[in-house]
Order: structure tokens, then C-alpha cells, then sequence
């Protein structure tokens, strides 16, 4: 005997009916609303790393951020990837380095240094801490803090709103150049974030005085962790490339912001920039060394976790995030 595919259909139907009674309908469970801890635990050859994330930083409009570009244009690219034209959204990945004898933090997020203008991108930010410690790690335990820049998202996490170290133990490793710019009253000049920009700098990094390391182009911070400088986003923006066991990571900081717009168009100028054609430039020419030798990068604006790599495609480049299961880089 057969069964018609309607009569099959019916049957299935049946079979998914409540087995309770209608007047006995059960509560709905209730909205979370809340977020599980973001971190996110791998190997770098013989180091162990772990991302922690800072919170979403929502930008608004992209169009704002990127002035010079084709409003049009941009709108086409977001809608090409699936995302929404009119929110750009930016993540916090933060990276912590475990050589085996010490423990590096690249990068703080927005802190909660400078109290409600902590939050000028919104509430998401400024979750570091709860993160690391998620993650098994405690601000004590920090043995050097790697900037990439100091911009409000990548310093203003190294004090609390009282002006007290957060990671008391800790060195701090920036730019001679990026220390000197973001410490001086003096360049208090064109758009107002620059103003509140260097006020809180000024209060993350005087905390740290005795203990800041100048870093250098080409040179190692530490053993397996050697500064490279990106300048444009900022005069001395650095990424850092950490190497061991024949294996080679990129922390690429705000090398680029977001993993279509400043990849598909790596010459689009951003209005963070410091010197915006200088940033560009460095952009193609870093993002080129690192499709070319295909090493890992670790973005600190891509979507979480910011782990993949880069290749060359078409006039720009294309991002490939790393699996989530991948527990080693090679």
C-alpha cells in the first residue's frame, strides 16, 4: 500500500500536535538579554593566546566615517556582504599573550577611566575586565601592556576613573611619537574628539610615567613579539608581529577599521585619521605584505574574534576569518 505525498504531509502534521491539552498551555520562558563572556583561547606556536572582547563600538552611519567616499558606494558594498547600510558596528579584540614568562596585553579598550565620556560610543564598551577574568585572567597578572596607538579605545582602560592603575603591575610599550602627540595641550586642534582624545591620554599614560617602553621599528618588544610601524591613523601607530615555533601572528591594531569597506577600498580615507592619504598608503602596502606572506591576523575592529587572514582580490582585498574550533595557527 502507498501513501499519497498529501496524505503523508497530513500525517506528519498530526504527529508535531501539543500532547497537552490547550487550557493547559505552559509559561513562556523569558528573554535573556544578556550576552555569555567573549574570550577566546588558541596557540600561537609555543604561546598561548587569548582574545577578550571590550564590547561592540557602534559607529552610527558609515558614511560619516568615511567622508571622502561615495555615500553610494558605500551603501552597495554593505548591502553586497549582508550587513545593514545604515549601522557600521566595530568590535574590541583585545589580545593577551602567554610566552611562558610573561603575560602581554595589547590594547585596553575604553576603560571606564574618563567616566561618562567612556561611553561616547555607546554602553557596549568598556567590558575588558569582566572578560579577562572570565577568562581566567587577572589584571595583577599583567606584565606589559602593548599599545598600538592611543586613541580613547586602545589606552583609556589603564586606569579606573580615579587615575589608578588598573594593571598595577604592568609596563606600558607605545610610541615615542604617539606618546609626545596625545600628551600635548598643544594639538587641541580640529575636530572636538581630538580635545578629549588627548585629555585621556593624558590621564591613562601620566599613571604609567616610570614604566613606559619606547618602542621601535623592526625591533622586539619581547622575545617573539617585534614592532612594526604603521603610521597615518595616528604619527606612531604600530602593529605588532608575534613569532614562535615557525608560526607568525599579525596584531594589526586600526591598521584597518572595518573588513569590507577598508579592505574592498584599502585607499578610502578614515576620519579617525591622523594624517588620512599617509594611513591609506600604509594600509595597501601592509595589507599586501600580509596577503603576500599569508600570516594570521588578529584585527582589533573585525568582527569577534578577529582572527583570519588576508588575501589580495580584485583592486582590494578580501577578509577569511578563522574557524572558531581552530585551536592552533600554523
Amino acid at each position: 500500500m502507498s501513501l499519497s505525498r498529501r496524505a503523508l504531509f497530513g500525517a506528519a502534521a498530526a504527529a508535531v500536535l501539543p500532547l497537552w491539552p490547550a487550557s493547559e498551555a505552559r509559561a513562556a520562558a523569558p528573554f535573556r538579554n544578556e550576552l555569555p563572556p567573549a574570550w577566546h583561547r588558541f596557540r600561537v606556536g609555543e604561546f598561548e593566546a587569548t582574545i577578550v572582547s571590550d564590547g561592540a563600538l557602534p559607529l552610527g552611519r558609515p558614511a560619516p566615517a568615511f567622508p571622502a567616499s561615495p555615500p553610494e558606494e558605500i551603501e552597495a558594498l554593505m548591502r553586497a556582504h549582508f550587513l545593514p547600510v545604515n549601522e557600521a558596528t566595530l568590535e574590541q579584540n583585545a589580545l593577551i599573550l602567554n610566552t611562558g614568562r610573561q603575560l602581554i596585553l595589547f590594547d585596553t579598550g575604553m576603560g571606564e577611566s574618563m567616566g561618562p565620556q567612556s561611553k561616547m560610543f555607546g554602553p557596549t564598551t568598556g567590558r575588558l575586565l569582566r572578560n579577562m577574568r572570565a577568562a581566567g585572567i587577572e589584571p595583577e597578572q599583567i606584565d606589559l601592556v602593548c599599545a598600538t596607538h592611543a586613541h580613547c579605545d586602545h589606552v583609556w582602560g589603564l586606569v579606573d576613573e580615579r587615575g589608578q592603575r588598573v594593571f598595577p603591575n604592568a609596563q606600558v610599550a607605545i610610541s615615542e611619537a604617539d606618546l609626545k602627540f596625545w600628551t600635548d595641550d598643544g594639538n587641541k586642534r580640529g575636530p572636538e574628539w581630538v580635545s578629549v582624545f588627548i585629555e585621556g591620554a593624558k590621564k591613562n599614560l601620566a599613571a604609567y610615567r616610570d614604566r613606559l617602553v619606547m618602542v621601535r621599528d623592526g625591533q622586539e618588544v619581547v622575545p617573539g613579539v617585534t614592532a612594526i610601524a604603521t603610521p597615518g591613523h595616528t604619527v606612531g601607530h604600530y602593529v605588532y608581529a608575534i613569532t614562535s615555533g615557525g608560526t607568525t601572528l599579525v596584531n594589526t591594531g586600526d591598521l584597518a577599521h572595518h573588513q569590507v569597506l577598508l579592505l574592498r577600498r584599502p585607499l578610502w580615507e578614515f576620519a579617525y585619521d591622523t594624517d588620512p592619504k599617509q594611513s591609506a598608503q600604509t594600509r595597501l602596502r601592509m595589507l599586501d605584505r600580509l596577503a603576500t606572506d599569508r600570516h594570521a591576523v588578529l584585527s582589533y575592529h573585525f568582527p569577534w574574534p578577529g582572527l583570519g587572514h588576508v588575501s589580495k582580490e580584485s583592486e582590494g582585498f578580501a577578509w577569511h576569518p578563522a574557524p572558531m574550533n581552530v585551536t592552533a595557527l600554523g
